[in-house]
């Protein structure tokens, strides 16, 4: 008896992170094998925002003053350069795609905060709250394509994170029988997911959490030292001499020591904090500097697996711009010994559209009405649908 699919659609995934870099779009084709998924990217492109575009976000992202006016126009544009994107991806298959699944650019991040003395049950600091630019429904209706965004709500409102939510991906395609592994994804903000042995049939083992800055903190000291974009391979990093006293300073900070589940954004690696470090590094180097940086941003996430995951991994897959830092990878693979470090590319997942893959898989789940979220993962109270479907 042939086990044939039970269903296969093409989808296309926009995603946006906090580097702000442009919309990474995949063309994805998903095929559901009686509830077991598998994907073959078809296309993978990252669409770079207008330049005025992306100083916008990044001011709005850092807090300036805008008026609702204002908002909303940026709104407007951001929702136009995602239809463009799916748009444009679209041109490279054989067919239409059968839904546009879309993260949107988030500029605005407020994990919920719980009392230390309290449970979730018991009592809240602070409501969650998230924002994230870029109407579904105006990308439903300049391609004509059926849209799905705003995945982060739903969470948010069952007392979750709201992230990482990527986790999904991570379950589905990328666990192993017998061997722990961490997914980590190193983009603006690093964050990972864990996953014990057999994790497939034992989602309620796994879990995740942001874990640091990823390549926000290097990428603005770059610009800001260097006047380029980001640093190469890690190239002028590799220069330097990075101060591990200074690092073991910053690494005491709350975020650092709170355990899971947490989510972080730009409202905490910010511009702000950038100057923070600076200031603290002294008399260094502007090499010394932006080792110092990558080496935090390193350490951040070793640290992480030793304080929080319950079993040493045997492999780290790294997906995101981070696994392009060649002397980032070296660093992290040192620290993290015995574990191997390895880029998602040699499981089958492109590293450089993996998140855009995943909004894909959670526009197909949320169109089956099958839960999107890991509550051990975010800290939701259940599982729920997530995205908001417009025809």
């Amino acid at each position: 008896m042939i086990n044939a699919p039970t269903d296969k659609i093409l989808a296309i995934g926009l995603m946006s992170g906090t580097s702000v870099d442009g919309i990474d779009a995949a063309l994805v084709e998903i095929i559901d094998r009686h509830e077991k998924l598998e994907t073959n990217l078809i296309a993978g492109y990252t669409y770079p925002y207008a330049a005025d575009l992306r100083d916008e976000i990044l001011a709005v992202c850092a807090g300036a003053m805008r008026s609702q006016k204002q908002i909303c126009e940026l709104d407007d544009r951001i929702a136009e350069s995602f239809a463009q994107a799916a748009i444009a991806i679209m041109a490279k298959g054989d067919r239409l795609p059968d839904l546009i699944a879309s993260h949107g650019q988030t500029v605005f991040h407020r994990p919920p905060s719980y009392h230390q003395e309290n449970s979730k049950q018991d009592g809240k600091t602070s409501l969650g709250y998230t924002i994230q630019l870029g109407r579904g429904a105006v990308i439903a209706e300049l391609t004509g394509i059926k849209t799905i965004s705003d995945f982060r709500v739903a969470d948010i409102e069952a007392f979750g994170q709201g992230a990482p939510l990527v986790s999904m991906l991570d379950v589905l395609l990328l666990s192993h029988p017998t061997k722990y592994r961490v997914c980590q994804n190193i983009g603006g903000i690093s964050n990972l997911t864990y996953l014990p042995p057999d994790s497939l049939e034992h989602q309620e083992q796994v879990f995740g959490f942001d874990n640091g800055a990823g390549n926000v903190l290097i990428d603005m000291a770059t610009q800001k030292l260097f006047g380029q974009p980001f640093d190469r391979d890690g190239a002028i990093a590799r220069q330097g001499q990075a101060d591990l006293n200074l690092i073991d300073k910053w690494l005491k900070q709350e975020f650092f020591v709170t355990a899971p589940p947490k989510s972080t954004g730009r409202e905490l690696f910010s511009p702000e904090y950038l100057e923070k470090c600076l200031a603290e590094c002294g008399s260094l180097s502007d090499r010394d500097i932006l080792a110092t940086l990558t080496e935090f941003t390193a350490r951040a996430i070793a640290k992480s697996y030793r304080d929080f995951l319950p079993m040493f991994p045997d492999e780290v897959l790294v997906g995101g711009g981070g696994g392009h830092n060649g002397y980032l990878m070296e660093r992290l693979q040192d620290l993290v010994k015995p574990a191997i470090v390895m880029r998602t590319n040699e499981f089958g997942i492109d590293s450089d559209s993996k998140e855009a893959i995943a909004f894909a898989m959670l526009g197909y789940l949320r169109l089956k009405e099958r839960a999107g979220n890991l509550p051990s993962v975010t800290g939701a109270m259940r599982s729920v649908l997530l995205g908001r479907i417009f025809p």
